[in-house]
């Protein structure tokens, strides 16, 4: 989730750092600034809301989003409930300011961290009256968008298929657990998932990196000139380099021909969903991703998933409901949701015959964990006692350097989508499948630099270079030297492990009185290893590039890893399996205790490979719920 926007300023500065230039580490989140916009129609939504509905999904994001458009456009009644404000990017985006016009040259604050125009308008690390806690000696970040959309507003749209190895980690090295089902069960969703959201891309034939069928992705934009050089250098240190994947529009949709592609039999479905893929607009390369994007140019479920969803006139959306927990009825089914008012404080029931968890991975075992009762004493779905555990997050590790083989540049394209065009998936699997290497499982590198906008901080770098030159000077070694620096980030495989999970802690309630989480953390040796692996390896593509690293790479992998929760793609906590002992949920997302409970977000992934999860969620989801179309046509739940 984690955005990767290779910083334009050579300092190597990243502004989404919580530790780290100019940021700071954060200590609360921004409040709601702008009113709230109208983007979907929450408002009459919700005014003839009713008691009762087919299902209920409990968050907005990618894996609400996706559910409440499969499920309204099969003609059920859904309702969706969001913790957050209502939020409309068409409206509400600053995508055309520039960061001179922000408070801090847009840079990012305590309150900001990435940065004062980011897309999240409410929510962050921290979030005012919405605490949690760390146990002695853990350290975790735990980010929340209180928004409609949730974090699809904000993050940097990277899409990669989990492959084959992914899916069967413990037959490959006995570490960890294997999925329920593998790449072929989830390869058509995948397909379908990329061809309605929008994804660019292009294949290679590499070791467990899946390609698209035929005819699926749109066009990968042009690498840009340093992307080339990155390319020519790390091909000779045997690094592969190909066009990256990422949910952003460089052509529009054929809404004459996918509608019926996806839905051949479905006529309600043909007509909303080429409706929203009329009014979405290719990228013009011009502005960042992570402000929103008016033209829906970028896929957000506020934008892509919602309208249609609504538009169907069976969902309705109900934002600023913030969901306490499950409720089971006698026979042990899930009959509803509780959920507090937050407009009111007033605690309010909603009665479905289905209920969707999709409100994040830490925040549906919160749901979960607090649904107690005399007949579930520890909660909902936790007769595993799983709920919580083997809590994941993304290895993260960085490393920037200038080149001098960049100075001087003439003025050149640097266009293009907000992001990176190329990226390098794992190459190590045979040295590692030898024993050459010290750490299991692997990470892609995800790189950029160039000449784009200049940002706060963009030049500060200068007084190393120019002892001090002002005026005239000063500009001509701006121009000499911007665009010079280069930046590497890993993103690894974590390994579940019993020692990193949430749970309740029994002392503290937030503002609404709902018991807060409490996170115990610890990394293994293989991703403390496998972070110190990054850092050398993007040293060697530096220098072998005639540069040098902004620092020397480290060789302590605490000092080199990224806190836990920090790369934002904590997944897990309610994992899936073919036993009802050793998971919570089967290959369906269905819960083995409940049978009409269902969960669509991250928690229910088994490990957290190296690609972004985001399109998995996505997948993933639309799976779920044609099985919950087709358990409610049987009479087997519902």
């Amino acid at each position: 989730m984690l955005r990767s926007r290779p910083s334009g300023g050579p300092d190597g500065c990243r502004s989404w750092s919580p530790n780290g230039c100019p940021s700071g580490r954060p200590s609360r989140s921004l409040t709601a600034e702008p009113a709230p916009a109208p983007g979907v129609d929450v408002t009459s939504s919700a005014a003839k809301s009713q008691d009762s509905y087919d299902v209920i999904i409990v968050g907005s994001g990618a894996g609400g989003g996706m559910a409440a458009f499969q499920l309204g456009v099969a003609g059920l009644k859904v309702l969706v409930l969001e913790a957050g404000r209502n939020y409309d990017p068409t409206r509400e985006t600053p995508m055309f300011k520039l960061p001179r016009e922000a408070p801090l040259r847009g840079a990012g604050s305590r309150e900001k961290p990435f940065g004062f125009y980011d897309a999240t308008v409410d929510g962050g690390w921290e979030v005012p009256g919405e605490p949690y806690t760390t146990a002695p000696g853990s350290s975790f970040l735990w980010w929340r968008s209180r928004m409609l959309g949730g974090r699809t507003n904000h993050w940097g749209r990277i899409s990669l298929r989990m492959g084959e190895y992914d899916f069967k980690p413990k037959t490959r090295d006995g570490l960890g657990a294997d999925w329920p089902l593998s790449y072929e069960d989830l390869a058509p969703y995948y397909d379908k998932t990329e061809m309605l959201i929008g994804v660019y891309g292009g294949d290679d034939d590499l070791e467990n990196t899946p390609r698209s069928s035929p005819g699926v992705l749109m066009p990968a934009p042009e690498p840009r000139a340093v992307e080339r050089l990155v390319h020519k250098h790390a091909t000779g240190l045997g690094i592969p380099t190909i066009p990256a994947h990422l949910a952003i529009m460089t052509q529009r949709q054929d809404a004459d021909r996918l509608p019926r592609r996806l839905f051949p039999n479905n006529p309600l479905a043909q007509r909303v969903l080429a409706e929203s893929m009329r009014s979405r607009q290719a990228c013009f390369y011009a502005t960042p991703c992570g402000w929103g994007c008016s033209i829906k140019a970028n896929f957000q479920s506020t934008t892509v998933l919602l309208p249609p969803a609504v538009a169907t006139g069976n969902v309705s959306v109900i934002t600023d409901a913030m969901v306490r927990e499950v409720s089971v009825g006698p026979d042990g089914k899930a009959t509803g949701v509780s959920y507090i008012d937050k407009r009111t404080r007033q605690d309010r029931h909603v009665s479905a015959r289905v209920v969707v968890l999709a409100a994040s991975a830490a925040e549906t075992a919160r749901i979960l964990l607090n649904s107690k009762s005399s007949r579930n004493p520890n909660g909902v779905s936790n007769s595993s006692g799983l709920v919580g555990k083997y809590l994941m997050d993304t290895v993260g590790a960085g490393l920037g350097g200038r080149i001098p083989a960049l100075e001087g540049l003439p003025p050149h394209n640097n266009d293009g989508a907000s992001g990176m065009h190329l990226y390098m998936p794992w190459w190590g699997y045979k040295d590692q499948m030898s024993g050459k290497l010290d750490f299991a499982r692997g990470y892609h590198i995800e790189f950029g630099g160039g000449r784009g906008m200049p940002g706060n901080g963009s030049f500060n770098f200068l007084e190393n270079l120019t002892e001090g030159s002002y005026g005239t000077k000063f500009k001509e070694a701006a121009r000499r030297h911007y665009g010079t620096y280069v930046w590497f980030d890993g993103r690894g495989e974590m390994i579940p492990n019993e020692d990193s999970f949430c749970e309740i802690d029994p002392d503290t309630v937030d503002q609404w009185g709902i018991p807060v989480l409490r996170f115990h953390w610890k990394w293994s040796d293989h991703e403390l290893k496998q972070a110190v692996h990054m850092q050398k390896t993007f040293a060697e593509i530096i220098r072998s590039m005639g540069g040098t690293p902004s620092s020397e790479p480290q060789t302590d992998g605490n000092r080199a890893i990224a806190r836990g929760g920090q790369i934002i793609h904590e997944v897990g906590t309610c994992r899936m399996g073919s036993d009802p002992r050793t998971s919570v949920l089967n290959e369906y997302c269905q819960s083995w205790d409940v049978k009409n409970l269902f969960v669509t977000d991250g928690a229910p992934f088994v490990s957290n490979a190296d690609k972004n999860p985001t399109l998995s969620i996505l997948a993933l989801a639309w799976r779920t719920t044609d099985y919950i179309l087709e358990q409610l046509r049987t009479r087997e739940i519902g």
